[in-house]
């Protein structure tokens, strides 16, 4: 449908573009910079404010203790408080079953609770996260450092290389948020961390079995099939004692699960579960001699605070690669999980996460963990659910959490040595059991194929391979896929909605009307090396396809580019739009474009190309605009 406008209606106002002269390079470079370090400008407000405020603002921006202390109140410390104790119910059960995932001893995990979080409560930014060691991290270092250091011939060294990627993998943290590159973390998607964590809980239940039946030894590998080959090879070992005590603690914790999901409010019952799993075997293995029956229990657990481990830290140039390698993997894996699940929980009570702040917490949180026999920590899901249905207010939560494992390092930590390992296995295969999130693969595969299938070469690759080898390939998909993106840009051809002045993709509303003698192409990415040639070849076809519905060569008399989605262009680019325009000008096609972005136009202004199409009257505000003066030059014509 043409529009009934007049030639004289057609003249309107048209709206100033800037074709001021260039910007220099460091300004352009600078305003880039700013906006992919500083996007949101954290430090805006201290602009013009004596120094005394500056220096405030700056220490409350890097220790947000500093900003909300001042501020605290007994009725938020009473919540904080309960949500405290509760996280310690759980983070007992916890730290010794995740250290033993680690091939640490037990007592290492109860220390990761002590130290870490009272860190993490000066650097932290999140009111949500409850800070400790997580499962999947601590067995995938275990696979890393297994292979450098065996722990039955050095347990010593073994636990120090630990220390040492705890060390380098805070600097990395704490690098990526000083310098504000949480870009990184960007490139493991979802698809990817749900098929990374679903295989990896399957290995670590498989990995569980060795506590199940009760078998002395267990294959270190981690891919199903050695698991698999390891269990069934010592059938001769099997406890049926071990096995089942260990199903009646797995469905008690499983069904306090279920009453969870059924009745909300009786959440706690879910945390204090592993807690309660851990007594009752205790005062089980006292009361009936568990050990004569073969089921195996902890030993002794030393009792006492964090011993230091700074002296004990391992920069030997013969560990130093795989420590640094292990410390680059788990570093981006830690910040991932816990920004990801910080910025979950404070989407539910409306707060905005700072991830750099978080990277620069966690940073700290384990690089000074490391002094004290803390191996990697970060913000699990579990516990940090738990505090937020507790009610947690502030970080001082981690601070409660922190004295009362002080308290149970310093009186109880001994009691503990009579916990069954097949306890802790049920509480393990408990926790992985919600790590396998079937119903979001089977939403990938509804909504989203490719997505479903870099989910599925992550869950396969752990599964089968290793967790390195998972991981790499789906990340490897992944960065495939966003190359083929920027490949193969997006573009359409845009039609007249009838009865408006809006123009939309034909193809969208393919009852829109396209103009006679007009064509109009959205380019919706930016134009440089990777995707010139496409979008030549494109444009042309475009052209060449106009041409053939038409019939007649010379229908076609104006290219209108909108270019508002065009946010950079380099040499290349523009040297595919002389070439477009040299190709249409031989048919006797006008070039237009609509709304180039500042940057581009600078680009177009100095490579001459602005010139060459007839200068700044064939660049207009909108597609509207753009259509009313195609239409008044021909009718001029």
């Amino acid at each position: 449908m043409e529009s009934s406008a007049t030639p004289d209606e057609v003249q309107v106002q048209r709206m100033k573009v800037n074709f001021s002269g260039n910007r220099s390079f460091l300004s352009s470079f600078g305003y880039d910079l700013k906006e992919t370090l500083l996007p949101d400008d954290p430090f805006r407000h201290l602009k013009g404010q004596p120094p005394g405020k500056v220096a405030l603002g700056l220490l409350q921006y890097f220790a947000p203790i500093f900003e909300w202390a001042p501020k605290y109140t007994f009725a938020k410390f009473r919540y904080d408080l309960l949500a405290g104790i509760t996280i310690a119910s759980l983070a007992i059960p916890q730290g010794i079953s995740y250290a033993r995932l680690a091939d640490l001893p037990p007592v290492v995990g109860l220390y990761g609770s002590f130290v870490p979080p009272l860190v993490y409560a000066i650097f932290g930014s999140s009111n949500n996260l409850a800070v400790g060691p997580v499962a999947g991290i601590s067995i995938l270092q275990a696979s890393l450092i297994g292979h450098e250091v065996s722990v039955e011939e050095d347990p010593k060294l073994y636990a120090n290389l630990l220390f040492t990627t705890a060390f380098f993998t805070g600097i990395i943290q704490a690098a990526l948020g000083i310098f504000r590159l949480g870009i990184l973390v960007d490139f493991l998607s979802r698809s990817t961390i749900t098929g990374f964590m679903g295989g990896t809980a399957c290995i670590v239940i498989l990995q569980q079995m060795k506590g199940f039946f009760g078998l002395k030894h267990f294959t270190t590998k981690t891919d199903i099939v050695s698991s698999l080959r390891s269990l069934f090879t010592q059938t001769d070992e099997w406890k049926w004692e071990s096995v089942l005590l260990g199903l009646f603690f797995l469905a008690f914790l499983l069904g306090t699960k279920h009453v969870r999901t059924k009745f909300p409010r009786l959440f706690w019952l879910s945390v204090i579960a592993p807690l309660i799993v851990v007594v009752v075997g205790c005062l089980f293995a006292y009361l009936a001699d568990l050990e004569k029956h073969g089921i195996r229990i902890v030993g002794s657990l030393s009792k006492g605070l964090n011993p230091v481990s700074i002296y004990d830290l391992n920069f030997q140039s013969e560990h130093l690669s795989v420590v640094l390698n292990a410390s680059l993997i788990t570093a981006i894996l830690a910040l991932s999980e816990g920004i990801a699940v910080g910025r979950s929980l404070g989407l539910l009570k409306n707060e905005q996460i700072d991830g750099n702040k978080e990277m620069i917490a966690f940073g700290f949180m384990n690089l000074i963990g490391s002094f004290f026999s803390c191996y990697l920590t970060t913000g699990p899901f579990s516990k940090s659910a738990v505090n937020y249905h507790a009610g947690c207010k502030t970080p001082m939560s981690n601070v409660v959490m922190a004295l009362c494992m002080m308290l149970v390092l310093l009186f109880l930590a001994p009691v503990f040595k009579y916990t069954p390992l097949v306890a802790l296995s049920a509480i393990i295969t408990a926790a992985m059991v919600g790590l396998i999130e079937y119903e979001e693969a089977y939403h990938l595969f509804k909504v989203d194929k490719y997505d479903f299938i870099i989910c599925m070469a992550a869950f396969i690759g752990v599964l089968f391979f290793n967790m390195t080898t998972g991981l790499a390939i789906s990340i490897g998909l992944s960065i495939l896929r966003a190359l083929l993106y920027i490949a193969r840009p997006p573009g359409c051809k845009l039609a007249n909605i009838g009865g408006t002045e809006i123009y939309r993709d034909v193809q969208q509303y393919p009852n829109s009307y396209l103009l006679p003698n007009i064509m109009i192409l959205q380019i919706g990415s930016p134009i440089y090396f990777a995707t010139a040639g496409y979008l030549k070849g494109r444009i042309l076809r475009w052209v060449e396809e106009q041409e053939n519905l038409s019939g007649n060569d010379g229908d076609l008399q104006h290219v209108i580019l909108d270019m508002g989605g065009v946010t950079a262009i380099d040499n290349t680019g523009i040297g595919m739009l002389f070439d477009v325009h040299r190709d249409l000008q031989k048919k006797g096609i006008k070039i237009a474009l609509v709304n180039p972005r500042l940057y581009v136009v600078e680009k177009l202004v100095a490579s001459g190309f602005m010139e060459a199409m007839g200068g700044e009257e064939n660049v207009f505000l909108s597609v509207k605009e753009a259509v009313a003066s195609c239409r008044f030059s021909m009718t001029r014509a």
